[in-house]
């Protein structure tokens, strides 16, 4: 298997619940390495640019204003498959669900309030890496 990086996002749903700790500690757990961390709140445009993969889905305004509600912890996880790898911690989208053990089945409420956030394939990843961090930053 070959190292990769993914984006990872711990929801302002999350970290308003105190929760950053606890996902925090599942990263440690599975072996990630943390390349680069910080905690951000988002502007609408912000989240609107992050997302815009999904400008016409019915949910799209409502994930937006979400995402800008309040401060997240986006980072850059690296491991061997860190895409497959950071999707089965996280779980399914609906914490309803999502498999036994997972963060979203653990910790999350609802489809919108499901605490975490990754990429799905190496070209996003790339995308939202490069959206938040700068190639100094990555190093």
């Amino acid at each position: 298997m070959a190292i990769e990086r993914t984006l990872a996002i711990i929801k302002p749903d999350a970290v308003g619940r105190g929760l950053t700790g606890e996902i925090l500690s599942r990263i440690h757990a599975a072996k990630f390495h943390i390349i680069v961390i910080k905690t951000r709140r988002l502007t609408k445009k912000e989240a609107e640019g992050f997302y815009a993969v999904h400008r016409e889905r019915p949910f799209f305004e409502e994930l937006t204003a979400f995402m800008s509600t309040s401060k997240a912890v986006v980072m850059v996880l690296e491991a061997e498959n860190a895409i497959a790898k950071w999707r089965d911690i996280m779980g399914a989208t609906d914490p309803a669900k999502a498999a036994p053990g997972t963060i979203r089945k653990e910790l999350g409420a609802s489809i919108q309030y499901n605490c975490t956030h990754g990429s799905d394939a190496a070209d996003t990843a790339a995308f939202e890496i490069g959206y938040f961090f700068s190639g100094s930053e990555l190093v």
